[in-house]
């Protein structure tokens, strides 16, 4: 439990603000594949069920162009902007940065307008910054596998289910 609560206080203070208990509404659970990788369960709205990667290393969600092809398809992404970046085995490569109107993280952790880069192919989906930081402060806990958020809402959009 001070393990916790010494990464609450770290992130609070990271994040600029005193959290309290009340704030930390959603405890989605974590799946270790090994390899020190972290997935959730998650749900983007106009392309259906996600396994997101948890990557708090990474900038921005990434999804891939096949999800991004749904997107289009059902008016849930708008193209913003290229982005320059540097990949994690030191390549750089430019992408597309899409806003997607709304992405549920677990059961209940619904978020709004949340920018994803576009990686080519069927990469996989990873739920980095530009997502986690409208739900922060958050809690990374290894024990158990748990990924604790603020500021959710539990309400989706209207047809949210028949996307999914």
């Amino acid at each position: 439990m001070q393990r916790i609560l010494g990464w609450v206080a770290l992130l609070t203070a990271w994040a600029g603000g005193v959290a309290v208990a009340a704030e930390f509404d959603s405890h989605i659970p974590m799946r270790d594949k090994g390899a020190a990788t972290y997935y959730v369960d998650g749900d983007i709205h106009g392309a259906g069920p996600v396994d997101f990667m948890v990557d708090t290393g990474s900038g921005y969600m990434t999804i891939n162009e096949e999800t991004l092809a749904l997107l289009q398809r059902n008016g849930g992404a708008t193209y913003i902007r290229e982005l320059s970046g540097v990949l994690a085995d030191g390549s750089t490569m430019t992408v597309p940065i899409y806003r997607i109107a709304q992405v549920r993280i677990g059961a209940a952790c619904t978020l709004r307008d949340v920018e994803a880069a576009v990686f080519p192919g069927k990469t996989r989906q990873i739920l980095g910054l530009s997502a986690l930081r409208q739900a922060a402060p958050f809690i990374f806990s290894m024990n158990p596998p748990t990924l604790v958020l603020s500021h959710c809402t539990a309400q989706v959009a209207q047809g949210a289910d028949e996307a999914s």
